[in-house]
């Protein structure tokens, strides 16, 4: 993608995350959209086939700069001296999820949520199945992975749409004492 390309869909995204702060998600048009990113229809189209791609576009934005293997140093957190500990990599994931927070809690909010939470669910299916090895857990695997991933998912709900006076850290340390 050339810079202007890049220009044009962070503009669309930015305009789309805008919109998520005073609408939900299917009241937002299109049409919408386009006036709030100054884009012309057929522009938008040609980046986003519906406004459903352009969620599955954010959401896939978002999480892979979330679920990076790169544990870095960034502007609101930094786990650059910390290797592959489960809880720190947790916590990573919530600091993003909260620099995210405006955004996921428009799409949390409303009929999109469903469709985040799934992207999301699918992100977690990745990266928990080596940590669901070291507990020592009678059940199946599976099982494991499954409830593991969906307490996860909606501690992640709970916090960014109700609880944002807890930390990452203190999430992550509930996260990880419930299911230890």
């Amino acid at each position: 993608m050339d810079r202007r390309q890049q220009k044009t869909r962070q503009a669309i995204f930015n305009a789309f995350s805008s919109l998520l702060e005073r609408k939900s998600f299917g009241n937002i048009t299109v049409q919408e959209i386009i006036d709030e990113a100054n884009v012309g229809r057929s522009t938008f189209y040609a980046h986003f086939e519906t406004k459903d791609s352009l969620l599955k576009a954010m959401c896939t934005d978002i999480f892979q700069h979330v679920f990076s293997d790169d544990l870095g140093r960034e502007s609101s957190h930094d786990f650059s001296h910390v290797g592959h500990d489960f809880e720190k990599e947790i916590t990573h994931i919530l600091y993003h999820l909260s620099d995210n927070r405006k955004n996921l809690k428009g799409l949390l909010s409303c009929d999109s949520g469903e469709t985040f939470m799934g992207y999301f669910k699918g992100y977690l299916q990745e990266m928990f199945p080596s940590f669901i090895k070291k507990l020592h857990n009678a059940s199946p695997p599976e099982y494991v992975l499954s409830m593991t991933i969906c307490i996860f998912a909606e501690t992640v709900r709970w916090w960014l749409a109700e609880h944002n006076e807890y930390t990452p850290e203190q999430i992550a340390s509930y996260f990880m004492e419930y299911i230890s």
